[in-house]
């Protein structure tokens, strides 16, 4: 079964709306955390992007892979860049890590369609 992950990210945007509603104070510190974790620092945005995708993998997130992938895109990762952030996903989390780095090539490919 293909997934969309546009599908899957536009499903994560609206579901965490409605958390930030409900837990505002809550979402208000994740957000300035995760910006703060993405600023470019020693690692530019694309290297913690690419972490984070390989992360996304070992942890089995249909929509940490959909979002990191797409961010990756957006930040200038290439094909290759995301198959060796995927190579270490799949040495760390072995074979589920086949399976859901499979599907973030997958979404990679998808979200690059789209630029």
């Amino acid at each position: 079964m293909k997934k969309s992950y546009s599908s899957i990210l536009a499903d994560l945007n609206d579901t965490v709306l409605q958390l930030t509603k409900g837990i505002p104070n809550v979402m208000e510190g994740y957000m300035a955390m995760s910006s703060a974790a993405k600023a470019d620092g020693c690692l530019d945005k694309k290297t913690k992007e690419l972490i984070a995708t390989a992360i996304g993998v070992a942890v089995k997130c249909d929509s940490c892979i959909a979002s990191h992938t797409k961010a990756a895109r957006m930040n200038g990762a290439s094909r290759e860049e995301v198959l060796e952030a995927l190579g270490i996903a799949v040495f760390m989390g072995g074979g589920p890590s086949v399976v859901y780095a499979s599907q973030a090539l997958e979404a990679f490919d998808e979200f690059s369609k789209d630029t």
